[in-house]
């Protein structure tokens, strides 16, 4: 397949790219760089910097490329901004989101993979989360998601897409060329690994009263590296079947609490990694933990290396390889961008984030 990576720039996208092109998969990266990184676009794949709510600009490249299908990683995603400014957030994740679908249609391209998140559940009544349970999210990020999802489901029905959206909550680990580079950082893992480098003094634990077995938060993660085989999986399952949407879950279906995440931590890094606990925080549910049980039965998909050793193990080499991130590492010539200059996008007030 000839395939578009909208977002493919950032931290899932960039190791989803990998895994497409390791496959055999013919793959063009599109991003606005705005927290992507033009670096972790590896060699091969052409990078195109553009907005996803530039309708013209997309439609120009999925001609010029002949894409047969889109992965879209690209979106605002944090939680604590979109509560602070949600019409950035629908500008950027439904909006550009429906830019996207528009230029689809216009150039006859209707297999769509969307890397979506199971926040759009909200608070759940039951755990592990399955795919028929109630969508209520809780902020502006999760509800952008499910909007967005509504209008692929449309535009199967009305334009004969064959989509498939795929929800989980954390993501960890690294590849041997990309690894998570967030500023601001607000992923538990990379924090707790951030004081084994010596860059912060302590972790922070909200809640030790918890009705889980240590009293703390337990949450559902996915190694990188399982999250792009789900990608590469659904989109090599939208060449089958009646134009419609499908929802899959990829989680554990067991998690991890943060006192687990740091003990092991300090086990795999060697280090103190002091943790500061704090009351709980509005809003944190004790447990949240997907069901995967539909993605293993009807895409195949199995996490090999989800185990939490594994994730701060793969997450760890990649931090101490690149203390300052990508600004570790040099752009090569193939990486440079075929879009707009930089100095202009960065000008550009509402943009769309790789995640």
């Amino acid at each position: 397949m000839r395939i578009l990576v909208v977002g493919g720039a950032g931290y899932v996208g960039s190791t989803s790219v990998e895994t497409l092109v390791a496959a055999g998969h013919h793959v063009t990266v599109y991003d606005n760089l705005t927290t992507g990184h033009r670096d972790a676009v590896i060699d091969g794949p052409r990078l195109v910097v553009g907005q996803i709510g530039d309708r013209g600009h997309l439609e120009h490249v999925l001609r010029e490329d002949r894409i047969d299908a889109v992965l879209h990683c690209a979106a605002k995603s944090l939680v604590s901004e979109s509560m602070a400014d949600p019409g950035l957030y629908y500008r950027n994740n439904v909006a550009g989101g429906v830019a996207l679908l528009e230029a689809m249609k216009a150039t006859g391209v209707t297999r769509l993979v969307f890397s979506s998140t199971a926040a759009v559940y909200g608070e759940p009544r039951r755990v592990p989360i399955a795919e028929a349970d109630r969508t209520e999210p809780i902020n502006p990020y999760g509800a952008t998601k499910l909007a967005f999802e509504g209008a692929m489901r449309w535009f199967a029905a009305s334009h004969g897409f064959r989509a498939i959206s795929l929800r989980y909550f954390n993501v960890a680990g690294a590849t041997e060329a990309n690894g998570e580079d967030h500023d601001p950082e607000t992923h538990l893992i990379p924090l707790v690994l951030n004081v084994a480098a010596g860059d912060a003094s302590h972790v922070q634990i909200f809640g030790q009263d918890y009705p889980t077995p240590d009293g703390t938060c337990i949450r559902d993660f996915v190694h990188v590296r399982d999250l792009g085989n789900g990608h590469l999986l659904a989109l090599e399952a939208t060449g089958e079947g009646d134009p419609s949407l499908e929802v899959y879950n990829l989680g554990s279906a067991a998690g991890f609490s943060v006192r687990e995440v740091v003990e092991a931590a300090r086990k795999v890094t060697g280090r103190a990694i002091p943790a500061r606990p704090l009351k709980r925080r509005v809003g944190d549910p004790p447990v949240l933990v997907a069901s995967s049980r539909r993605a293993r039965r009807e895409l195949g998909w199995t996490p090999r290396h989800s185990s939490l050793e594994q994730m701060l193990t793969d997450a760890w080499r990649w931090q101490v390889a690149h203390p300052r991130g990508y600004d570790d590492r040099a752009p090569s010539e193939a990486q440079r961008s075929t879009g707009p200059a930089d100095s202009q996008q960065r000008n550009v007030a509402a943009s769309v984030a790789a995640t």
